[in-house]
């Protein structure tokens, strides 16, 4: 494996990893699938080498529809066991991977502590380590250096993580394009507007964008996977699909071909909030201009008027962007819009999450998954409620509603009784 330094790398040269052939198993296919895809830009392996992750993933094209659970403190909220214990949750309840987005308190020593419990893959975004840097010393954020950034990238790298986001395609002629469109949101990206912002008030061009070569040799040395982020997506749907989200995805498409050349693993993020009509254009799209390379959205959510219900409004979307080809999708959560998620919040919105992602997944024709359903439909003809609950995707909330109001015939559930058209029938072919 001379001067192989990533799965990409690996891949292309036909050297299987352990995290190929543990991929491999978790998903029941050949190992030789995992590596062509691989190799070929459709499929990443987030794996940081510096750090033997317990539980690697691959997301990608022909592989199952992962899902992301983001946690992190905020300058108002920055309860460091709170954010372990969400990124213990959010593992436990079914998440693929856990982003660490904290923007308050000792930023270094909550994601060294969130990786240590963390067997998915971890994300983070630099960008925010490097910003708050700025605020604790009481800096304006135009004093940002390209310096202090990268050195900052390279700091998430030693500490072990395995894809980071940058918002690379935010451009001075992005920016340019999106101050001519006329949107109502402008930009929601927290990292895309820290740099549009510092662009402005600086009169210069994005670093990241500027010095992308930087970025790739950081990412090579520790096989972080750049997550190339939607700083520009819309968070509306009257701003969905418009010249400014384009004009980046252009770019991204054309810094996802730089990466792979330089050996580096990519994934790109999408919207947002996208009216249901568009999403599968919107699919369609960044696979066409990014090669295949896989796809990560955030929701989309298909309404903005449902505060309060967000983690519904982003499984519609998510479970419809996936069947038309995203690859990993974002959790929102009930408390998106209004506050830092709870718990509680976390919980709701893996399981809406890994709900969209299966449903994807028996519509793309994985057999796996349909299978699950096969066999909680045999449950449910049997009247068999353990197996039932063991079958569920959330088994605890299941039996938590069953418990709450048990029938007089354990045979049955409390809502049909002794009208259950199930027992009813057998009873009657019985009898």
């Amino acid at each position: 494996m001379n001067n192989v330094r990533t799965q990409r790398e690996a891949a292309l040269q036909k050297v299987i990893t352990r995290e190929m052939e543990l991929v491999a198993l978790e998903e029941h296919v050949s190992i030789e699938e995992v590596r062509s895809k691989l190799a070929a830009g459709t499929a990443c392996l987030p794996a940081n080498n510096r750090h033997e992750l317990r539980s690697p993933r691959i997301i990608g094209s022909g592989f199952t529809v992962k899902i992301n659970a983001n946690i992190g403190t905020s300058p108002d909220l920055n309860d460091e066991k709170m954010e372990i214990d969400k990124a213990k949750t959010s593992v436990d309840t079914g998440a693929d991977a856990v982003m660490d987005l904290s923007t308050g308190g000792d930023i270094r020593t909550i994601r060294r502590k969130v990786r240590e419990v963390c067997p998915v893959p971890l994300g983070t975004v630099p960008i925010y380590e490097a910003m708050a840097e700025l605020i604790q010393a009481n800096k304006p954020l135009q004093e940002l250096t390209a310096d202090h950034l990268f050195e900052v990238i390279e700091r998430h790298g030693e500490d072990g993580v395995d894809f980071i986001t940058v918002h690379c395609g935010v451009t001075t002629h992005a920016l340019e394009r999106l101050n001519h469109q006329g949107r109502i949101t402008r930009i929601v990206s927290r990292g895309g507007s820290l740099l549009a912002q510092w662009m402005v008030k600086n009169k210069r061009e994005n670093p990241l964008y500027e010095q992308y070569d930087r970025l790739l040799e950081i990412a090579r040395n520790y096989d972080m996977t750049l997550s190339l982020g939607d700083g520009l997506r819309p968070g509306c749907l009257a701003d969905a699909t418009d010249r400014a989200q384009i004009e980046e995805l252009i770019t991204l498409g054309e810094l996802t071909d730089r990466a792979w050349k330089a050996g580096v693993q990519v994934m790109i993020e999408g919207p947002g909030h996208v009216p249901m009509n568009q999403i599968e254009t919107n699919m369609r799209i960044q696979k066409t201009l990014c090669k295949g390379a896989p796809f990560y959205v955030l929701g989309p959510l298909v309404t903005d008027i449902a505060p309060g219900y967000d983690h519904i409004t982003s499984a519609i979307g998510g479970a419809l962007a996936a069947w038309a080809g995203a690859d990993f999708l974002c959790y929102v959560t009930p408390a998106e819009h209004l506050r830092l998620p709870t718990l509680q919040d976390v919980r709701e919105g893996v399981v809406a999450s890994r709900i969209a992602a299966h449903a994807a997944d028996i519509a793309r024709g994985n057999a796996r998954a349909f299978e699950q359903d096969r066999k909680m439909a045999v449950a449910r003809r049997n009247l068999d409620w353990e197996a039932q609950i063991r079958c569920a995707i959330d088994p605890e909330k299941a039996s938590q509603i069953r418990r709450s109001a048990p029938p007089a015939d354990k045979d049955v559930c409390s809502m049909c009784g002794k009208f259950c058209a199930i027992k009813g029938w057998q009873d009657a072919v019985e009898d």
